[in-house]
């Protein structure tokens, strides 16, 4: 059983982007800049935005982040968006979700300019990605097919079982899984909380992917022997064993399902990490398509 280090890998990653942005500094050119809006004050999205605005400094990017509170009114926060998106040293940004109730999630990805949507929500992202076509793609399932390639995981006719159906983890990884790509090339079966038969179909599974959020769902009963095994799940859970009062648990029962596994990603230090990695990516992506020479190339 090999454990897919998340970890390790974002890092290495990062690395990798450090270099090229030492690159861009001796060459005198724009140096990649991504923003991020902050709506309210959730623990969870304040760590996450955290997390990449440290990760931005490590490597060099330039980082901004937009604070605003949570009684900010929708028409504030397009408003921010349109300013980020007029913005020509920003290359990229996202708005960190969840958003206050009274805010429209929809609205506000459709607002943000996908030349700029480095978490590749769009609806523009979406159908490209559906297509094959150049595009950013979202940072979680960008981040898995990462680590897949990174550590050479054989995904040509296999069959993948993606539990569950969420516009930004589930239904994606089963489109980019099943593209005639590397990583790709699967079978798919996607399956939701309607899925009559889930121990069945994913007993017969090579690789599953499990992203529905519900903590130590998938057991050792469900996973044959030798299966590829992603948990994308986090889920914050009171703990008398720990110093904090409370532990991070994945979708995957992780000591009794990864015996069973030829791969596996654990929780925390798996997908988590990939996710800021691949927004980084995109960004600096973001930023060599809005280079002089690029812009000029695409008129």
């Amino acid at each position: 059983m090999i454990i897919l280090d998340g970890k390790k890998t974002s890092l290495d990653i990062q690395d990798e982007l450090a270099q090229e942005v030492l690159k861009i500094k001796a060459e005198g050119g724009k140096i990649p800049h991504l923003a991020a809006i902050l709506v309210g004050n959730d623990g969870a999205s304040e760590t996450y935005v955290a997390s990449k605005v440290k990760a931005c400094e490590r490597i060099g990017f330039g980082s901004t982040l937009i604070r605003l509170s949570g009684s900010a009114t929708e028409k504030e926060v397009l408003d921010k968006i349109d300013l980020l998106n007029a913005d020509k040293d920003i290359d990229g940004f996202i708005v960190q979700l969840p958003l206050p109730k009274h805010i429209s999630e929809q609205k506000v990805i459709e607002r943000i300019a996908p030349s700029k949507d480095v978490d590749g929500f769009h609806p523009s992202s979406i159908g490209r990605m559906a297509l094959n076509l150049p595009t950013y793609l979202p940072a979680t399932p960008y981040g898995i097919l990462q680590l897949l390639e990174r550590y050479k995981v054989e995904t040509s006719g296999k069959h993948c079982v993606v539990i569950g159906r969420s516009h930004i983890v589930g239904s994606p990884m089963s489109i980019l899984m099943a593209r005639n790509a590397y990583p790709g090339n699967c079978t798919v079966t996607l399956t939701h909380s309607k899925t009559k038969n889930l121990k069945e179909l994913c007993l017969q599974a090579d690789i599953i992917v499990a992203a529905l959020g519900k903590p130590e769902f998938l057991t050792a009963g469900m996973v044959k022997e030798g299966a590829v095994v992603i948990d994308v799940g986090i889920t914050r859970v009171e703990s008398a064993h720990t110093k904090s009062g409370w532990k991070l648990l994945g979708d995957v029962k992780f000591d009794e399902v990864a015996a069973k596994c030829s791969f596996i990603t654990p929780v925390p230090g798996g997908v988590g990490p990939m996710t800021i990695a691949s927004l980084l990516m995109n960004t600096f992506q973001a930023s060599k398509n809005h280079s002089p020479a690029q812009v000029e190339g695409n008129k």
